[in-house]
């Protein structure tokens, strides 16, 4: 796979997860389960690597997932105690699950591509 059809299924698989969570939290702050403050902690997180994805800087695609893995333990968690809402959990964890395989390896190919990388120590 190439790094221009992997950076857009990453992309709009990012897109697509800060929507649909944001969507979620947003409702549940509606309903009053969550507050505005807690509701914000779970969204400002996802907004902070939305730029760098957005024009595919592989750097940005790299730390993210590291953002991505809190959401992944919020998603298995939903998971294994909800009945009401397992098809949003299971739908959450399999993009979650998608986007920690697709984001480094965007990062990898797209950084050989740009010659980015680790320099080797000089004898």
């Amino acid at each position: 796979m190439n790094s221009t059809s992997l950076f857009k299924l990453c992309r709009i698989g990012y897109i697509t997860l800060v929507l649909m969570l944001s969507a979620w939290f947003i409702n549940k702050g509606i309903t009053g389960e969550y507050s505005v403050a807690f509701t914000a902690l779970w969204i400002i997180p996802l907004l902070f690597p939305l730029k760098g994805i957005i024009e595919g800087k592989p750097y940005t695609y790299a730390w993210a997932s590291f953002i991505i893995c809190v959401y992944m333990l919020h998603g298995l968690t939903l998971l294994y105690v909800t009945e009401t809402h397992f098809l949003f959990a299971l739908v959450e964890v399999l993009l979650l699950g998608a986007l920690l395989i697709g984001f480094p390896f965007y990062a990898r190919i797209r950084g050989k591509e740009l010659g980015l990388g680790l320099k080797k120590k000089q004898k």
